[in-house]
């Protein structure tokens, strides 16, 4: 019993490092370069690129032993039962992702500094759609209540 349950301690003591190592990766990747582009200069303008960056994960383990389990074996048309040992199990699992997109231009020229933003046709267009079909959905729920009164 005592060797379950320190093998079952190892696993995540284990993934522990794993996990530390995949942190580092992130933190590397939460630099000011992944949110500014290096500046472009061209004639008397600078060009700088801000964009938007999002980072999400988790993480989770979970070990356990199980109970003995009493199968039964055919013998000579009586079943037998048989004790089985403890089991035990354990795992550690994760998972996560990153986006990035551009949400800004920055130009500094001899006129001063413009910032122009960047919209995303894509992200508008789908805000509208699902604006419009939860109105629509609403209109109907609306007219079923006043056809049933």
């Amino acid at each position: 019993m005592t060797d379950t349950m320190s093998s079952m301690f190892t696993l995540p003591e284990k993934g522990g490092e794993r996990i530390i190592n995949v942190l580092e990766k992130i933190y590397s990747a939460a630099q000011s370069r992944a949110v500014y582009s290096e500046p472009m200069t061209v004639g008397h303008y600078t060009v700088i690129m801000a964009s938007e960056i999002a980072v999400g994960g988790g993480l989770g383990s979970g070990s356990g032993v199980g109970s003995p389990t009493p199968p039964f074996k055919e013998q000579g048309g009586m079943a037998q039962p048989q004790t089985q040992p403890r089991s035990s199990a354990g795992g550690i699992g994760g998972g996560g992702g990153s986006s990035g997109r551009p949400v800004a231009i920055i130009i500094v020229g001899p006129d001063g500094i413009t910032i122009k933003p960047v919209v995303d046709v894509t992200k508008v267009a789908l805000a509208v759609v699902t604006v419009l079909g939860a109105v629509v959905m609403l209109l109907r729920g609306m007219q079923r209540v006043n056809k049933c009164r």
